[in-house]
């Protein structure tokens, strides 16, 4: 039966064990894996049947509710709310302190239990009164053997093998195959010298003081040192085929993962000069260094690959379509002109203005931005004709290239990923009435832009967590969880409520959030409308960036910059078209076109900027910023008699925010405003 116990808060106590209250302590670490580690306790409730055995839950400040679901499902078991993420190792002690069992059992979250797995290795330690840890039979969720199920100490032999791929390739040579013991049958007892911190248990009488975790070792290692150090102790370690787990293995740690190569060989670094320094040489130390940035260097290579492979079928899907319309258009051959320079100039342009525009930051789901990048490639092509007149081609393969590969490219979106104009998913960073207040306005908006999910703050005063989109905003916890939320949820956009954080704050968390796919909003504290990253003509808010703040989290820059001198090359194309037609005309958009191509040679000289600050304006951005002097300014589209104040906030928010798909937005603005002024102006006289 499992033990009435009390809750525990985060504060741990030094005082020493009371061994033998109970026959078993089983300590599971929960860190944002609600569902699994519900799971796992129901099956810890129907191993314990006949026996006393208590559970601590230790919860390093899980933002998926947890430790709401453990209060109310498991009322009996003990838990403790860590405030922040204490690694492992350390909340694995905070429970081995206060733990009252004869035996210790360390489980993971993501596992589940067999019916007879506690008795069968508490029968264990009986008949091996030499044994100071066991472990059982790991499984995979497609029920293989998990080789993590019993291992040995990566001395130097042993660790090359690993990293090499040696153990991978001779798994049944006791030579290579030592780190798992891949040579020893499944089905045997086996004395190893490490088992899995995913499953192990321990005699209490040898957990002394000294045998805690090492909290050095954050994740990854732990497990291994300390049953180095069991071993120095006099203990033996066992691994029993007798009972067995399931151990799903959660997603922070995939083996393709970056984070997980640098943690798992860092952690055998660190183990091997703690226990091998004085052992083993200097050489030893730099080849697990090598190995470390050899697999680090594969696995990065293989995230990029997987990164850039929307890019990669957008790029052949154009190559392919201008082939094909050719072969139909030269019947069957294609002339090298085109297959040489129009079509690689086609595919390599319409990739490119989509990356720019931000059509692979999400994935290929952003399919508004094919028609642009198609458009740009017909427009590179136009180009590459106006500066190399001994380059012919077809204006009929150009012309009708262009809607077949916007049709294939929408197709292979929406073959691959379904409807992706789906409402987008949404957070917002502030208070239950703020989230309340739009909330409301979104369901009475005939197209709402985004789906308010729930709310962050330090200050809830709302309903617990709900996975529900369609309940309204719920709490769903505290701002030093930001990052976890916006990742749990798979929010695609993050709002900042202005009335409620600070400026500082604001700029935080955004830098925070910069690794993750997601768009920033700001939410106007007097208005009933929300800030998007293109939307700088709506910046005139004197309440959201200092002037002294530290842009430190600039992204896109290059984007920026690749903007600037596409724009210009196109601009220079068009310029025997557009000044003459504005000479003859009195647009007031093809006058304001015009004005911005006759400077356009000084934005490819890098002296300005297509969009940038004024220089006829006394107002002046921090040099800090990295801005500079721009043919068209955020101001001039936005507000031209902003305050000082005003400018800041609009010139701070689009230094964080410069980008190609930003910088296009205001150039849009600046011809719309004109012609909309000209309007006004016929109108009113």
């Amino acid at each position: 039966m499992l033990l009435n116990t009390a809750a525990h808060d985060s504060t741990t106590t030094n005082t020493p064990r009371a061994y033998a209250e109970c026959d078993l302590t089983v300590v599971v670490v929960n860190y944002n894996v609600r569902d699994f580690l519900e799971t796992a306790l129901d099956s810890v409730q129907v191993a314990s049947a006949g026996m006393e055995v208590e559970v601590i839950v230790v919860d390093n400040d899980s933002a998926d509710g947890s430790t709401a679901m453990v209060r109310d499902r498991f009322p009996s078991v003990t838990l403790i709310e860590n405030k922040e993420n204490v690694g492992f190792s350390r909340a694995n002690n905070q429970a081995i302190r206060i733990a009252r069992g004869q035996y210790i059992l360390l489980l993971n979250p993501d596992t589940i239990v067999q019916e007879d797995t506690f008795r069968t290795m508490i029968n264990f330690f009986e008949e091996h009164p030499d044994a100071g840890a066991v472990g059982c039979k790991i499984l995979n969720p497609d029920g293989s053997f998990a080789p993590e199920s019993r291992r040995s100490f990566p001395t130097p032999a042993v660790a090359i093998s690993r990293i090499l791929g040696l153990s991978r390739l001779f798994p049944k040579s006791e030579r290579f195959g030592r780190y798992n013991m891949t040579y020893k049958p499944i089905d045997e007892v086996t004395e190893v010298d490490a088992l899995s911190g995913s499953c192990m248990m321990l005699r209490g009488s040898a957990i002394r003081p000294d045998l805690l975790f090492d909290e050095q070792f954050f994740m990854y290692g732990e497990d291994l040192d300390l049953c180095y150090r069991i071993q120095q102790a006099g203990w033996k370690l066992y691994y029993t085929p007798a009972t067995q787990i399931i151990h799903y293995k959660g997603e922070s740690t995939k083996k393709g993962d970056l984070r997980y190569v640098r943690l798992f060989y860092g952690a055998m670094l660190r183990f091997t000069e703690k226990h091998f320094h004085g052992q083993y040489s200097v050489l030893f130390r730099i080849a697990i260094r090598a190995g470390i940035f050899v697999r680090g260097g594969i696995s990065a290579v293989r995230r990029l690959v997987i990164r850039l492979a929307p890019a990669l079928v957008d790029l052949a899907t154009v190559f392919g379509v201008v082939a094909v319309v050719t072969l139909v258009r030269f019947s069957g051959e294609i002339p090298s002109q085109i297959l040489y320079t129009i079509a690689p100039a086609y595919a390599v342009a319409t990739v490119l203005t989509i990356a720019l525009l931000g059509g692979y930051s999400r994935g290929p789901r952003r399919r508004r931005f094919v028609p642009h990048g198609v458009l740009a490639g017909l427009l590179s092509v136009s180009a590459i004709s106006f500066f190399f007149k001994q380059i012919a081609y077809s204006r009929a393969v150009v012309l009708v290239s262009a809607p077949v590969a916007i049709i294939v490219m929408m197709l292979w979106r929406l073959l691959r990923h379904g409807n992706p104009d789906e409402t987008p998913a949404a957070i917002m960073v502030g208070t239950a009435s703020e989230a309340s207040r739009v909330a409301a306005q979104l369901r009475a908006h005939p197209s709402p832009p985004f789906e308010l999910i729930g709310f962050v703050s330090d200050y809830p005063a709302s309903p617990p967590p709900t996975s529900k989109r369609n309940n309204g905003p719920a709490h769903l916890g505290a701002t030093r969880q930001l990052r976890d939320i916006a990742r749990l949820t798979g929010t695609e956009s993050v709002i900042f409520a202005t009335g409620s954080n600070t400026r500082r704050d604001i700029f935080g968390w955004m830098q925070e959030l910069a690794p993750l796919p997601v768009t920033y909003r700001v939410l106007d504290v007097r208005e009933s409308y929300v800030i998007g990253k293109a939307s700088i003509d709506q910046l005139s808010l004197g309440d959201f960036v200092d002037a002294d703040v530290a842009i430190g989290v600039r992204r896109s820059l290059w984007s920026h910059r690749a903007f600037d001198i596409l724009f210009a090359l196109f601009g220079i194309v068009l310029s025997p078209v557009v000044l003459p037609a504005a000479a003859l005309s009195n647009s007031e958009r093809l006058a304001v076109a015009a004005s911005i191509i006759k400077r356009l040679p000084n934005v490819l000289a890098g002296r300005r900027a297509v969009v940038g600050y004024p220089e006829n304006m006394a107002y002046r951005p921090p040099a800090s910023w990295g801005l500079r002097p721009g043919l068209i300014g955020v101001i001039d589209t936005s507000a031209p008699d902003s305050t000082h104040e005003e400018a800041d906030a609009a010139y701070a928010y689009y230094a964080m925010h410069q980008s190609a798909s930003t910088d296009w937005a205001i150039v849009k603005r600046t011809l719309l405003r004109s012609n909309r002024a000209r309007s006004a102006a016929t109108i009113t006289h």
